[in-house]
């Protein structure tokens, strides 16, 4: 019988690491093989790999972006073949069954860094959401647009350079101003959640917004409480 990696950190561990590895080098067959061959056959979930490996993987490559150890080409090199593989993972994910509720994900304007938001709305689909995805660089008129056409029960909002935090205020205001308290409100990304930890005197109440969450994970199971869902 082939041993599940599925309570297997440390194996998990070693296929971020070495995908970490293909990503920098650009090698988008041996970052597939590594996810599906190594995880998948082995007997990790979708939703594993998405947490355990790619989102982690993402992490340590804006790390290293950050710290200036690797460029932003490289950056964008490695992110594109993580768009790659999610492509591949959720054509193999066995999706829950749908939930009724309605999210729309978007980053807000001027956020180029769309693969927080990708993972985010791959992990509410797969739980049961249905989905409207917008990406990268979504302006509040546009995305006040796409609620008034889709009629959201949540919208999810991702934030990940510090310099687009205004824009996210902005996108917030014209949301409550045009449609009220409803849909609910939820945002996440590296720079909101650094900054109320900075600022712990600011909630995401005073935000105007119904809460955050740290990762893809996090924010199903948030969303799953704030609308209702019995998981």
């Amino acid at each position: 019988m082939v041993s599940s990696l599925a309570t297997a950190d440390n194996a998990l561990t070693s296929l971020r690491a070495r995908y970490v590895a293909a990503q920098l080098s650009g090698d988008r067959r041996q970052a597939l093989r590594i996810v599906l061959d190594e995880g998948v056959a082995r007997g990790a979930s979708v939703l594993e790999l998405h947490r355990h490996v790619i989102q982690e993987a993402q992490r340590e490559i804006g790390r290293l972006w950050q710290e200036n150890e690797i460029s932003v080409a490289q950056e964008h090199m490695a992110t594109a073949v993580s768009q790659m593989v999610l492509a591949q993972l959720y054509d193999r994910a066995e999706r829950a069954r749908d939930n009724g509720k309605q999210v729309l994900v978007a980053c807000v304007q001027g956020e180029l860094h769309d693969m927080p938001a990708r993972l985010v709305a791959d992990a509410l689909d797969l739980a049961g959401f249905q989905l409207c995805y917008l990406g990268a660089d979504v302006n509040p008129e546009a995305l006040s647009a796409a609620v008034s056409r889709e009629r959201p029960d949540l919208i999810a909002l991702s934030v990940t350079m510090d310099f687009n935090l205004s824009a996210l205020r902005n996108s917030v205001a014209l949301l409550r101003q045009i449609h009220g308290t409803a849909p609910a409100i939820m945002v996440g990304g590296a720079a909101y959640t650094t900054y109320l930890t900075a600022h712990p005197q600011e909630t995401p109440e005073s935000w105007g917004v119904n809460g955050t969450a740290t990762g893809a994970r996090e924010l199903v199971r948030a969303a799953e409480q704030l609308l209702g869902v019995v998981s």
